[in-house]
C-alpha cells in the first residue's frame, strides 16, 4: 500500500461531528502511551503528523485521519491513564461507545498493546468490549524492537495466552522504528478495497 495523502479531517466529540462521506473506518484503541501516534506516523510514513507526547492522555477527541482520500484511521483517547479524572475517563468511554454504536462503516479495530509487558486487565476488558460489538480485531503489539530476540519467544507466548484471541482475529508484532509489522497492517487495510 502506498500512502499518497493524509489529512486530519475532523476532531469529534459527538456523532454529529463525524465525517458523513461513508468511507471505511479503522479504529485505533489502546492504553495511553502505548504508541498510537507513532503507529499512525509509521503507517502514513510521516514523522510528526499525529502528535506524539511523553505525557500520556494527550488525545481527548476522536481524530479522523483521511488516508489516500479512501479511508479513515480513527484515533481515540487512550485508556488506563491515572492522571485523567474519573469523570473525564467516563466521558471518553461514552464517546467511544457512541462511536461503536453509530458507525456502520467501521470495518476493523486495531487494539494496540505494549509488547514489552503482559497485556493488562484494561487491555483484556477492551478486547472483550470490542467482541461484545462483534467487531473484527487485530491486536498490534507495539514496541517490538524494545525486546531482545532471546526474550521474544516467551513474550509471544505470554501475549497469545493472555489475549486468547477469538477465531478471525489476529496478532501483529509492530515496531515504528524498524517498520516490522507494517506490511501486515497494510495487507489488512488493503483487503477491504
Amino acid at each position: 500500500m502506498k500512502i499518497d495523502s493524509v489529512e486530519l479531517k475532523t476532531m469529534a466529540v459527538r456523532v454529529s461531528q463525524y465525517p458523513d462521506d461513508q468511507k471505511s473506518e479503522f479504529l485505533l484503541v489502546g492504553r495511553s502511551n502505548v504508541g498510537k501516534s507513532s503507529f499512525i506516523n509509521s503507517l502514513i510514513n510521516r514523522k510528526n503528523f499525529a502528535r506524539t507526547s511523553s505525557k500520556p492522555g494527550k488525545t481527548q477527541t476522536l481524530n479522523f485521519y483521511l488516508v489516500n482520500n479512501l479511508f479513515y484511521l480513527v484515533d481515540v483517547p487512550g485508556y488506563g491513564y491515572a492522571n485523567v479524572s474519573k469523570k473525564q475517563q467516563q466521558k471518553f468511554g461514552l464517546m467511544i461507545e457512541d462511536y461503536l454504536k453509530n458507525r456502520p462503516n467501521l470495518k476493523q479495530v486495531f487494539l494496540l498493546i505494549d509488547y514489552r509487558h503482559k497485556p493488562t486487565e484494561d487491555d483484556l476488558l477492551m478486547y472483550n468490549y470490542l467482541k461484545y460489538y462483534n467487531l473484527k480485531v487485530t491486536v498490534v503489539a507495539t514496541k517490538y524492537d524494545k525486546v531482545n530476540k532471546t526474550a521474544r519467544l516467551k513474550q509471544d507466548r505470554i501475549i497469545a495466552e493472555t489475549m486468547n484471541l477469538k477465531e478471525g482475529d489476529s496478532l501483529v508484532f509492530f515496531s515504528s522504528l524498524s517498520k516490522s509489522g507494517r506490511e501486515e497492517i497494510y495487507n489488512i487495510l488493503s483487503s477491504y478495497f
